[in-house]
C-alpha cells in the first residue's frame, strides 16, 4: 500500500491513513491508517464532501456491501470436506514473529461458508504470480478451481488448509481494521493558474546518492532554490490543491486524469517511486495536538486549511518527508485493479490487505471478520500489502478500489477485527 503501504499501496507511513503507505512500497497507503495513528473518530471521516479530486471521478468502484450468505449456505451437513477437515486432529500453535497461531476448527470461522469465494479468486490468483513459497504448490489447484463453484471452491480450502486464529503472544485476539483506496484526482501535464502543485518524478540528484542520506525535506523543496533547481523539469503533472498531493503522497499511489497540452485526456497511474529519507510525521497529529481541528479527518484538514490559509505551508511542512513518483500506463486490463503492494501483485477491491509481515507472510491467504458501525465483513481476503502503520498480529488494512465511494468506505472504517491465517497443511509458516 499503503510511504501503503512500504513503498507499497501499501504503503511507507501510514498516517492520516490516509498513512504514508507509500512508504515503504508502491501500494496505496490507507486513508484510515493516516487518521489512525492520529486520531480517536473514525480515521478520514465519514463520507467525505465534494473535496477537489477525490470526488471528481465518478467512475468509481462500487462501495463493497457486507457479505450476503448464498443462496445454499456451505455447512457441515452439506459437506462431506467440512466434516473430514473437522474431524482432522490438531496442529500444535505456531509462533510467528509478532504473532501466535493458533489452530481452530472451520466451524469456529464466523460466517465460514457464505462468502461468494469466487470473488477472492482473483485476488488468489494474482497472489500466486509471486507466491510466498509455501503458497506456491497450491496455485495449480487454484487456477484449475477458477470456475468451480462456491461448494468445490470451500471444499478444497478446507482440505488443503488449517485454520489458525492470529493472535498477539499475550493470546489477545481482537485488533483493528482500518481502510486504505486509490486517490483518482485531476491533473494538466502543465502548469495553469488554476493547477499550480506540482507531483515529481525522482530527482537525479537524489538517484546520485541512492538516499543514502536524507535529501531536501519539504520545506527545502518549497522554499530553496537549489532544491528547486534540482527538481527542474521533473514534474509529472501538475494538480489543484496541495492538500490532494499530499494525500497522494501518504497513500502511496493514485490515477491522475491528465489534460495534455493538445486538450485531449487521460488516465494514467502514479507508483511509489522513494521518498526525499526524512521521517513521516502526520499533519493531523500536528493539527490536533494544537487544538485546531477536534477530529483528524481530512474534511477537517480540509476545512482548516481553507479558514487559515495563511498557516497551510506551517502545516505541511511539519511533515518533513516528501514522496516522489513514477508514471504508469493503465491498460483497460490494470484498470480493473489497484496498484501493486508490497507483495508485488495489483491490489483487488475487497479482497486484498495491509498486515504486518512480521506476522503474517504476504501471499496468505485470511478470513477476516469484523463487525463495526461501518460495515460487518466475513470473507476471504489475501496478503498482499503493508504499511508502517499497520503493525502488530491482529491488524489489517483493507483495500477499498479508487475514487469516491471507496474514499467514503476506507474514511469510516476504524473497528475491531478478528483474523485466521488460512495455512497449508503440515506446511510451517
Amino acid at each position: 500500500m499503503n510511504n501503503k503501504k512500504a513503498p507499497s499501496a501499501s504503503s511507507n507511513n501510514k498516517v492520516m491513513k490516509v498513512p504514508q503507505r507509500a512508504v515503504g512500497g508502491p501500494a496505496v497507503a490507507a486513508i484510515v491508517g493516516l487518521l489512525v495513528s492520529c486520531a480517536a473518530p473514525p480515521p478520514q471521516a465519514p463520507a467525505p464532501e465534494s473535496t477537489p479530486g477525490v470526488a471528481a471521478s465518478t467512475q468509481n468502484t462500487p462501495v463493497l456491501q457486507p457479505n450476503a450468505p448464498e443462496p445454499l449456505a456451505i455447512t457441515p451437513e452439506t459437506s462431506a470436506a467440512w466434516r473430514w477437515a473437522d474431524a482432522q486432529p490438531l496442529p500444535t500453535p505456531l509462533q510467528r514473529g509478532k504473532s501466535l497461531w493458533v489452530p481452530v476448527r472451520w466451524r469456529e470461522l464466523p460466517g465460514w461458508g457464505t462468502d461468494a469465494l469466487h470473488e477472492a479468486w482473483n485476488a488468489w490468483l494474482r497472489g500466486c504470480e509471486r507466491p510466498a513459497p509455501a503458497m506456491g504448490g497450491l496455485c495449480g489447484e487454484a487456477r484449475r478451481l477458477t470456475l468451480g463453484t462456491a461448494q468445490d471452491q470451500h471444499n478444497w480450502l478446507m482440505e488443503r488448509l488449517q485454520p489458525y486464529q492470529i493472535q498477539t503472544p499475550e493470546g489477545q485476539t481482537t485488533g483493528l481494521l482500518t481502510g486504505y483506496f486509490e486517490p483518482m484526482l485531476p491533473a494538466s501535464r502543465q502548469r495553469t493558474a488554476s493547477h499550480a502543485v506540482p507531483v515529481y518524478r525522482l530527482p537525479a540528484s537524489w538517484r546520485a546518492t541512492g538516499n543514502s542520506t536524507p535529501w531536501f525535506s519539504r520545506q527545502d523543496i518549497h522554499t530553496r532554490p537549489e532544491a528547486q533547481q534540482a527538481l527542474a523539469g521533473q514534474a509529472i503533472a501538475w494538480l489543484q490543491d496541495p492538500i490532494d498531493v499530499l494525500l497522494l503522497q501518504i497513500q502511496g499511489s493514485g490515477r491522475l486524469t491528465v489534460q495534455e497540452p493538445d486538450g485531449s485526456q487521460r488516465t494514467v497511474r502514479l507508483a511509489y517511486a522513494g521518498n526525499n529519507g526524512h521521517p513521516y510525521q502526520s499533519v493531523g497529529r500536528w493539527l490536533l495536538d494544537r487544538g485546531l481541528i477536534r477530529e483528524g479527518s481530512w474534511e477537517a484538514i480540509r476545512a482548516w486549511a481553507q479558514q487559515n490559509p495563511q498557516r497551510l505551508d506551517e502545516m505541511l511542512w511539519s511533515n518533513p518527508r516528501y514522496v516522489f513518483f513514477r508514471e504508469e500506463p493503465l491498460s483497460e486490463l490494470d484498470a480493473q485493479f489497484g496498484p501493486k503492494g508490497a507483495q508485488g501483485v495489483p491490489l483487488t477491491p475487497g479482497r486484498s490487505i495491509a498486515v504486518d509481515r512480521e506476522s503474517i507472510p504476504y501471499g496468505t491467504p485470511v478470513w477476516l471478520h469484523s463487525t463495526g458501525p461501518a460495515t460487518q465483513i466475513s470473507r476471504l481476503v489475501l496478503a498482499q500489502d503493508t504499511g508502517s502503520a499497520i503493525i502488530g498480529a491482529v491488524r489489517a488494512d483493507y483495500f477499498t478500489g479508487w475514487g469516491a465511494n471507496a474514499y467514503n468506505q476506507a474514511a469510516q472504517l476504524k473497528q475491531p477485527l478478528k483474523l485466521w491465517a488460512l495455512w497449508p497443511r503440515n506446511s510451517p509458516p
